[in-house]
């Protein structure tokens, strides 16, 4: 069996759409780790305002400039997805205090799963506490682009405008 490397890690999430937020753990993490990977998840149970190819698309966009940031899609558990790219560290950014209790048991559940695996926890910065892809949804469909300025990287904004006119029920 491969060892694992402490020196890669995994921070997965659905992304739809990737925030400044995200975007903002995944600038610290790079400084943290040799190599990160976003790992988007593919979740049956949920209609995503973009379909996992744009999300790959829009990631690697604006993260193009973090040399050592690779973006790939997963389904199933994470757990599985982070030993099968040889990582042994998982990356979780963690919003108000509510998200704690939430991501504890996605931690412990975790470990259960594979015990070698660890997970880091960062927490957002103030500014991005308040920021949810629901949020984010709802300023798009009642707003323009200024307004999502605060909330998105600048290259998500139109192809979110579009996605929200197309379909407004998201």
């Amino acid at each position: 069996m491969a060892k694992l490397s402490a020196r890669k890690a995994v921070y997965t999430g659905s992304f739809d759409p990737i925030t400044l937020g995200h975007l903002h753990i995944i600038e610290r993490s790079c400084a943290l780790f040799d190599q990160l990977v976003i790992g988007i998840g593919v979740n049956q149970e949920k209609k995503p305002l973009f379909e996992i190819e744009e999300r790959l698309r829009l990631v690697e966009q604006v993260t193009q400039h973090l040399p050592n940031v690779t973006v790939r899609s997963f389904d199933g558990l994470a757990v599985d997805f982070v030993r099968k790219l040889g990582a042994k560290v998982m990356v979780r950014g963690v919003r108000p205090l509510t998200d704690i209790a939430g991501e504890f048991t996605m931690m412990m559940a975790n470990r259960q799963l594979d015990a070698e695996l660890e997970t880091v926890f960062l927490m957002a910065d103030e500014e991005f506490v308040h920021v949810s892809s629901s949020l984010i949804k709802q300023i798009a469909s009642l707003g323009n682009g200024r307004s999502l300025e605060k909330f998105v990287p600048e290259a998500i904004i139109q192809p979110l405008l579009e996605r929200v006119k197309e379909h407004p029920a998201l």
